[in-house]
């Protein structure tokens, strides 16, 4: 378990914050620059500091009664924070589940921090297939007259189970990483719904 910060330091990030407008990720780089020897707090940090004490009017580290168990301490939100960066694949669920805690802190927490669920797009990876499209890109651009005889195709395919909800998968993270999941073809009963367009038609 992370080690609290001091009332001073909770003084400083909530200084910090108030000097940056509010802005948690103006704060934690205002926060580093002027405190480098310490440990920088981060973004859900910021924000519930400020929030905890307006409301409740007492610092994170204070202990708070069993009616008031859903502010979290700052110790609850830096574990919640870790454990989603260190297994960015893990549902909030079960996160929350290990954690003991409410899954709608678990959802706060993470938005405040800025983790977003990001979807993986399913793809059948080769290890060659970036330089034969490159190559591929190369040929067409230097013989723009075989467009009208590329067959351009795509395809779905429906299983017993129905489609596959790739929304169950998901990636959380700042930014997308454009995750991308290998998947195996056929690997079940499944029926293909095939489409090609040659210039018009």
């Amino acid at each position: 378990m992370p080690h609290t910060f001091t009332h001073e330091e909770f003084s400083d990030v909530v200084y910090v914050y108030r000097y940056c407008n509010d802005s948690a990720n103006a704060a934690v780089d205002e926060y580093r620059r002027r405190y480098p020897l310490r440990r920088t707090p981060n973004r859900a940090v910021f924000t519930n500091v400020l929030h905890t004490l307006c409301e409740c009017g007492t610092l994170p580290s204070v202990h708070v009664s069993s009616e008031h168990r859903s502010i979290q301490t700052v110790e609850e939100q830096e574990e919640i924070v870790s454990m989603a960066q260190r297994s960015p694949t893990t549902s909030t669920r079960r996160i929350a589940s290990r954690l003991h805690v409410p899954h709608s802190c678990m959802w706060r927490t993470l938005h405040n921090d800025g983790l977003y669920p990001f979807h993986h797009q399913p793809v059948h990876l080769h290890p060659c297939d970036d330089a034969r499209r490159l190559q591929f890109c190369h040929s067409l651009s230097h013989n723009r007259e075989l467009l009208p005889f590329i067959l351009f195709t795509d395809e779905a395919t429906f299983t017993r189970n129905g489609i596959n909800n790739i929304r169950n998968s998901h990636h959380r993270a700042q930014d997308n990483p454009h995750a991308a999941v290998e998947t195996n073809f056929q690997t079940r009963f499944s029926v293909n719904v095939w489409c090609g367009i040659i210039n018009d038609m």
